[in-house]
């Protein structure tokens, strides 16, 4: 693992990575890389601890919880839990574990947890944005392929007048969570990445409409 891509952090990383694993492409370290980018993108004009960030951004998928999965809701608590467990083992202060695990146990869209601290806010946006762009789009037919889910539905792609289900229908993870996502970001400078990011995806969900349609 190329713990230099979270510069100036690389012996933090090293140690934090070498017990991380998965097989899930869209949440491995190219993900943890990319969280970062953002991170650092947003933290520039935000401010925020970078310690404090890199350590969350690096744990904030160390537990790997399927989609599909009862507990998908839970996931950002186990991993926040994971992550203090870490971070005590490198003799963190107490203080800055609880900091680190609080930005964690808020990032995730399906635990609906208000971040508590501005650090949170930057991990949160910075992990949305990450769902959003051309980024976004490859990462939901990613999942799907894995979910054995189909692209959309032949008899009703756009999902109008029927219950959305984007854990059968690839498409339908657009209306569904995808181009709703910039209306919540938590930071200015996040929210204007968002902005961009979310006309990419929209027109790309307009365009295969317009081809299926």
């Amino acid at each position: 693992m190329n713990s230099n891509l979270f510069a100036p952090y690389s012996a933090l990383a090293s140690k934090l990575l070498s017990e991380l694993s998965s097989d899930d492409g869209a949440h491995n370290v190219s993900h943890l890389a990319r969280v970062w980018r953002n991170v650092r993108e947003i933290q520039k004009e935000e401010g925020g601890d970078l310690e404090i960030l890199v350590a969350a951004t690096l744990l904030h998928d160390c537990v790997d919880v399927p989609k599909q999965s009862p507990l998908r809701s839970q996931a950002s608590r186990l991993a926040a839990s994971a992550a203090t467990a870490r971070l005590i083992d490198l003799d963190w202060n107490a203080e800055r574990v609880s900091w680190v695990a609080s930005a964690i146990e808020s990032h995730s869209y399906s635990a609906g947890i208000t971040p508590a601290s501005l650090e949170a806010a930057v991990l949160q946006d910075a992990d949305r944005l990450d769902a959003l762009g051309f980024t976004g789009i490859a990462r939901c037919f990613y999942t799907a392929g894995r979910m054995a889910s189909s692209l959309y539905d032949p008899s009703n792609p756009s999902g109008t007048g029927r219950v959305l289900d984007d854990a059968q229908f690839a498409l339908d993870h657009f209306p569904a969570k995808l181009l709703t996502l910039a209306q919540d970001f938590k930071t200015p400078t996040g929210r204007t990445i968002a902005d961009r990011r979310h006309t990419t995806i929209r027109s790309f969900y307009l365009g295969m409409l317009e081809e299926l349609e």
